[in-house]
This record gives structure tokens, C-alpha cells and sequence, in this order.
């Protein structure tokens, strides 16, 4: 199946480190024959994801802040200038304030609340409007959400907020960007050993609940992850969109624990 992305080109936004899933992504799409450019946030940021992109073949970086919209405009304006098109973007891109990612959720600022909103949401509908303008021949928006979206999740807290706005906004821009031939999909993984996932208090025995409980027993991998990705960028997902496609080991079936977790 190698080459399903031959001659396909798109942005991955919110790679951290090797260990992200927009890395596992962007990758997975790299090795089906995809040309890459990735948007990063800060000098940091930028250093760890340099090495990642040259490993795939890729020079093409930008410096993004999805709060700031002229910096939107220049990202897009390069890429614009550089393939003149685009074919996916890849959105994984969600912040919260770390101190409020545990305890209760009805402690939440409303500072942190609408930073939370507008970064982890209402930024995939702001790429969103830039990305349709390099797709005249249709293509593919893919976000990350999680399934403390619409089940309570201990210390997701405004994050489960966001995720649930993010996926109404997917449902949203793939009713609006059809006639265009763009689609618009959400992967929901389980818990992931990431740096994001880590900032969210109890992270590790979620993720070994998860772990034995799901159907699969087991959570996600990176690769898992990217091959799913693939699938809905490939000229195989053509027809699929509105969707948030789940990569758990099946956990959000789930009513209970399995009985012997009881």
C-alpha cells in the first residue's frame, strides 16, 4: 500500500516531540509519500521539531501562534507562495492551564475557559477558513479530540469542554466545506503517553485503566494513530466526513469496566 499519499501535500500542526501524536501523523504520511510542512509555536518548539521534519525530507517550517491572526496569515501566505495548493492539514493543536487541569471543573477561571475555547477549538475554525482557500480541488482537515468530550473524565475538566465544541465545529465546517470537496474528520485516540497527556493530573492511572479495560486491552499507538490519519487524507477516505473516527482499543463502548476490574 506504499505511496498513498504520493504527490499529496500538507501541514501538521502541533508536533512537540517525537512522542507526539501529530508526529506519529505526520510520519505515517511521510512514509505513504506525502511533502510535509509543519507549524510550530515558539523558538523551543522550533528546535525540537527542525530535526523531526529534516528526517522526513521536509524544510518547510513556520513559526505559528493560532491566537494571533496575522501570523496565521503569514504561515499560509508561505505556503501559498511555496505549492501554491494545498491537500490536508493535520490540527493538533489544544492548550488548557495545567493548575486547572485537576480538581473540579466548576472551579474553572473564566480566563483559562476562553483561552481554552479559542486555542484548542475555535483556531481549527480559523485554519480552517485559510486551508479551503489553498484547496480549489477539495482535500482533507483532520483534528484531534478525545472522549472526555461527551463522558466525564477525572481532571479533563474544561479540556472535556472544548473537545465537545471542537467536534460540533467538525460537524460543522464538513456540512460547509462539502460542496468544496473538502472533508472534515476528528480521530479520538485513548490516552496517550504524551507530553500534552501528561499535563493532565492522574494521567497515568488513566492510562492503565484504559489499558485493561478496553476491549483490545490495550491503548492506542502512535502508529495506529497515523495509519488512521492516512486512511481519511487518502483518496480511500474520499467519502468520509462529519466523523469522529475513535482509535481506543474500542474503550469508548464501554458502559463499565470489564468484570474482573470491578
Amino acid at each position: 500500500m506504499a505511496g498513498l499519499m504520493k504527490g499529496k501535500r500538507g501541514l501538521v500542526m502541533g508536533v512537540a516531540n517525537e512522542r507526539s501524536i501529530a508526529w506519529g501523523i505526520a510520519s505515517a504520511l511521510a512514509a505513504e509519500g506525502a511533502d510535509l510542512a509543519f507549524a510550530y509555536q515558539g523558538e523551543a518548539f522550533g528546535r525540537r521539531v527542525q530535526p523531526l521534519a529534516a528526517s522526513v525530507g521536509s524544510d518547510l517550517l513556520v513559526d505559528v501562534d493560532v491566537t494571533d491572526e496575522a501570523s496565521l496569515d503569514a504561515c499560509f501566505a508561505v505556503l501559498a507562495d511555496r505549492w501554491g495548493k494545498l491537500d490536508f492539514v493535520i490540527h493538533a493543536i489544544a492548550f488548557s492551564d495545567k493548575a486547572e487541569l485537576t480538581g473540579r471543573f466548576i472551579n474553572t477561571s473564566k480566563g483559562n475557559f476562553l483561552n481554552s475555547l479559542n486555542i484548542s477549538c475555535f483556531s481549527f475554525i480559523d485554519v480552517a477558513r485559510r486551508a479551503q482557500a489553498l484547496m480549489p480541488d477539495g482535500g482533507c482537515l483532520v483534528t484531534l479530540t478525545f472522549q472526555g468530550s461527551n463522558r466525564v473524565t477525572p481532571n479533563y475538566n474544561v479540556m472535556g469542554v472544548a473537545k465537545a465544541a471542537l467536534e460540533s465545529a467538525t460537524r460543522y465546517l464538513a456540512n460547509d466545506l462539502g460542496p468544496q470537496k473538502i472533508r472534515v474528520n476528528a480521530i479520538s485516540p485513548g490516552p496517550m503517553k504524551t507530553l500534552a497527556g501528561s499535563a493532565i493530573g492522574g494521567a497515568r492511572a488513566t492510562y492503565r485503566h484504559t489499558e485493561e479495560n478496553a476491549p483490545l486491552r490495550s491503548n492506542a499507538t502512535l502508529e495506529a494513530i497515523g495509519g488512521t490519519a492516512v486512511w481519511l487524507c487518502s483518496d480511500g477516505g474520499a467519502f468520509t466526513t462529519g466523523e469522529v473516527v475513535h482509535v481506543d482499543g474500542g474503550y469508548h463502548i464501554l458502559g463499565f469496566p470489564q468484570a474482573e476490574n470491578l
